[in-house]
């Protein structure tokens, strides 16, 4: 929904109708990952994706149909021999979607879920999507990491008597307890249960939205290469920092694409940020200085951090080999060595700092979803990998 979210806020702030689809699973080679949504306004807009192209006709007409009746639905979209090229995946994916009428009266909650990401507060928004019960259907539960949660009963089924967000304090419960765990790893999901919240049971299944705030790219030494790589940094979505020591050379004027610029010694500026809890396991980290006295100091602060999503160091093969040296001579061991990636990027001829910094990123791309860096064409099986 995020990628959508200000033109369905427009729209909801004009009193206006909203068709709305989103992806709540996926298995196999489906192309959008679950919390891709797509728009139908009400003059006919669509905005957004759902499978890049192959369902889109068809949630359509649905989402539609679903502003008309007001009842939600829950479709699976995937490949047969029939419907392939109709309202199939032809990369042969199959995707769960949730379709939904959202208005100021259907979801007055939104207004509010909208501030919360614009301010970067992180914020959770379960909704039910399966149930024996349809007038448990659409109904929300809007969970912040303080553990307050607000609900209401879904307008698509009002039921004035009973006031319980997802149906019962025992299912309001469970998965306010499981929204929790996915916002603090950043995660969407679909999670199962029984009826009435049972951990182990069948038949109630919740689409959680977990809208933390962007994860963090930081970026050490204000150098050529440190631009580009913020530029991808900032365009693969993550909060851009760069920092240096060298108030010359760390301007905002250098690196428009950065979030923030900081002047201040690269190690004292990553342990004040972990101190302060600004530092979690989807931030990464590179250092581009590649130099001693600036590196081997940050590096001695980020290798034993608990956990963070990847650490790389920029510098010729002589330089790691230098810099390892100097790492163990501060007490590192290889466990945390091991964490380096170093030479940082992957191995694709890069020569300009723009092709550097793609092949950062291809690395960290890597790293998160378990890729190989190896040419699809050379392998076979799944291209996606299972989301975890």
């Amino acid at each position: 929904m995020r990628d959508v979210l200000s033109e369905l806020l427009a729209w909801w702030r004009a009193g206006e109708t909203v068709g709305v689809g989103t992806v709540v699973a996926t298995f196999q080679s489906a192309p959008r990952p679950p919390g891709a949504s797509m728009l139908v306004g009400p003059d006919g807009t669509a905005v957004g994706s759902v499978s890049g192209g192959c369902v889109e006709g068809a949630v359509y007409d649905l989402a539609e149909s679903v502003v008309e009746s007001g009842a939600p639905v829950l479709r699976r979209y995937g490949v047969s021999d029939d419907d392939a090229f109709a309202v199939g995946l032809t990369c042969g994916g199959i995707l769960d979607v949730w379709v939904e009428k959202v208005s100021r009266e259907t979801f007055p909650e939104l207004d509010q879920i909208a501030a919360d990401i614009e301010a970067g507060r992180p914020v959770a928004l379960a909704t039910v999507i399966e149930h024996p019960d349809p007038s448990r259907l659409g109904r929300r539960l809007v969970v912040r990491p303080d553990g307050s949660s607000a609900s209401r009963t879904s307008m698509h089924h009002p039921q004035a008597d009973d006031p319980i967000g997802l149906g019962s304090a025992r299912a309001d419960d469970a998965v306010r307890d499981d929204a929790l765990g996915l916002l603090a790893a950043g995660h969407n999901a679909t999670l199962t249960y029984g009826p009435d919240g049972e951990r182990r049971g069948e038949g109630m299944r919740v689409f959680v939205w977990a809208f933390a705030p962007k994860p963090r790219m930081l970026v050490f030494g204000a150098i050529d290469f440190a631009a580009a790589v913020a530029r991808v940094g900032s365009f693969l979505g993550y909060h851009v920092t760069v920092c240096d020591a060298r108030p010359v050379f760390a301007t905002t004027s250098r690196f428009p694409e950065a979030d923030e610029v900081v002047v201040d010694w690269p190690h004292r500026y990553l342990e004040a940020e972990a101190g302060a809890g600004r530092v979690d396991a989807r931030t990464v980290i590179t250092v581009l200085t590649h130099d001693p006295k600036f590196d081997v100091p940050l590096l001695e602060v980020a290798l034993r951090l608990p956990e963070v999503a990847y650490v790389g160091a920029m510098g010729s093969r002589r330089t790691h080999d230098d810099r390892l040296a100097r790492l163990r001579d501060a007490g590192l061991g290889d466990e945390e060595l091991g964490r380096l990636s170093s030479p940082i990027g992957l191995d694709l001829g890069a020569r300009t700092p723009e092709e550097t910094a793609i092949s950062i990123a291809a690395e960290i791309i890597a790293g998160r979803w378990g890729g190989t860096g190896e040419p699809l064409g050379s392998l076979g099986g799944r291209i996606h990998k299972e989301l975890t």
